[in-house]
């Protein structure tokens, strides 16, 4: 039968550089109603029940792998009490997790790829789960080390869930659900802090360990009644198994399939063909890409290096002796006993409030991205983040420091995310893949070398790591305003 293609935006997630990218690919529909394809099954089935469902999983997957990144933040201070560690070693303890991130993420990629995602993510969440309520019996220092590294290998293929849920969902709703996640990451950073507050004074930090454990593994049983993907299927011609779960969701959402026999979309694996191709970090430092390679690289890590850093910070402020930098009296005066500062209720408090400044620093990014372009938002956002730190270096009550954090962190929510935007839509498509995981990879550097800056640093002189954080977000705010494209009302480019 004759063939009919097309041509149509999408937003797919990449795995293995856990970060989301847009792709323009063609699919092929028949002028007949003789096959269809995976894509025309979703298109046909809609958003509906099942998708809700989904939803709810991949948001509260997203969520537990959001409270396992805070938790690194309030570990240290009860660490200290416990074995007395130095500053250096509070960074190691972050560290670790980073680096086992950074170095497992394309085995899950791989793992996922072969054996299929829900496969993957019960594995991941199990995994990360068991080495997290390990962590809680960790009898000396180096052991904690082990175990947390442990967690961050782990903690790799739980991204996956986002995988398997864009590849569930029809065209029109897959910008919205990503968004969606995004918030979901907010809420978790804040819900942590609140187990925190209730857990620390009765439990410890091993109860903490313990009570952030076990949202993934209540979501690695909830992986029972994830259906596998169908395009994993599909791609490795298991069409009967694909038409089984295509008709699973057909029949949550009250709807019916295509007739016909399932086919594979043959505009797709042209287009892995080409990426294989031409997809290589040498290519993305060719011209005319190469200034603005360079920048978005500049750009990931100023990110990467500015959040988290803002998020370790916070706590090694107020734990701090220093009242004009958000420290207190009290712990003036337990300085002057033992080096162990607990945090107190009034910092868990503080903590939420600065923790939930990343849903209105979201908001804010999605009424502008639009508005005023990617690039010019990326640039404000750092901006006011440097500007904010800066203003941390004058003598001020808790309460302005609170505030002032509280925008710190939603203005460079606000700048990640924008960066998470604007990276797949500059490059060219058979070079996106590799242009979003060499800018992730970018990223997860300037997030290794962050604690040694928020708590090395920060331990030794509070003002110092104050502007480091505020050149960061200078230094962002001029990558930005420098990049070359400008992709707001940009049609996505299948060549440069």
């Amino acid at each position: 039968s004759a063939m009919l293609e097309k041509e149509e935006e999408q937003i797919d997630f990449d795995a293995s550089t856990n970060s989301f990218k847009s792709i323009k690919s063609t699919t092929t529909n028949t002028s007949t109603s003789s096959t269809y394809t995976v894509h025309d099954a979703i298109e046909c089935v809609g958003f509906g029940r099942f998708q809700l469902i989904m939803s709810v999983l991949a948001g509260f997957a997203w969520m537990a792998d959001s409270m396992e990144v805070m938790l690194l933040s309030l570990l240290t201070p009860a660490l200290v009490c416990e074995w007395g560690i130095t500053p250096a070693e509070q960074a190691l303890s972050t560290t670790c997790v980073f680096v086992g991130w950074m170095s497992c993420s394309p085995l899950w990629s791989w793992f996922c790829d072969r054996y299929g995602r829900r496969t993957g993510l019960f594995f991941s969440a199990l995994l990360c789960s068991i080495f997290g309520i390990a962590t809680a019996g960790a009898t000396s220092f180096p052991m904690f080390v082990v175990l947390r590294g442990c967690v961050g290998l782990a903690i790799g293929g739980i991204t996956q869930i986002a995988t398997i849920y864009t590849e569930f969902l029809p065209t029109t709703k897959r910008a919205g659900c990503i968004i969606m996640l995004e918030f979901f990451w907010a809420i978790g950073a804040a819900v942590e802090a609140v187990i925190a507050l209730v857990v620390m004074p009765t439990l410890g930090w091993r109860g903490l360990v313990v009570c952030s454990s076990v949202p993934l593994l209540i979501f690695a049983f909830c992986c029972i009644w994830l259906p596998e993907s169908a395009r994993f299927y599909v791609a490795h011609d298991k069409t009967d198994k694909a038409k089984e779960v295509l008709g699973r969701v057909a029949r949550y959402n009250n709807k019916v399939l295509p007739e016909g026999d399932l086919v594979s979309d043959l505009a797709e694996q042209r287009e892995e063909k080409e990426v294989k191709k031409t997809s290589s970090i040498l290519a993305l430092l060719k011209k005319p890409l190469l200034v603005t390679t360079l920048l978005i690289w500049l750009v990931w890590m100023m990110n990467a290096f500015s959040y988290y850093g803002m998020t370790l910070y916070t706590t090694k402020l107020f734990q701090s002796t220093d009242v004009c930098h958000g420290g207190s009296e009290e712990n003036v005066h337990n300085n002057h006993t033992s080096l162990c500062i607990p945090l107190r209720q009034e910092d868990y408090v503080d903590i939420i409030a600065t923790s939930f400044s990343e849903v209105p620093g979201l908001i804010l990014t999605f009424l502008l991205i639009e508005r005023i372009g990617r690039k010019l938002t990326m640039s404000v956002q750092f901006l006011f983040f440097g500007i904010a730190n800066y203003l941390l270096y004058f003598c001020m009550s808790r309460t302005w420091i609170v505030s002032i954090l509280f925008v710190a962190r939603a203005f460079i929510a606000g700048a990640f995310q924008t960066a998470y935007v604007y990276t797949p839509e500059v490059y060219p498509t058979p070079m996106r893949a590799m242009g979003i995981g060499t800018a992730s990879a970018f990223g997860r550097m300037g997030a290794m070398v962050t604690p040694y800056v928020a708590q090395v640093i920060g331990d030794y002189n509070l003002v110092y790591a104050t502007l480091i954080y505020g050149t960061s977000g200078l230094i962002g705010s001029l990558a930005a305003f420098l990049l070359p494209i400008e992709t707001a009302g940009r049609q996505m480019m299948d060549t440069h």
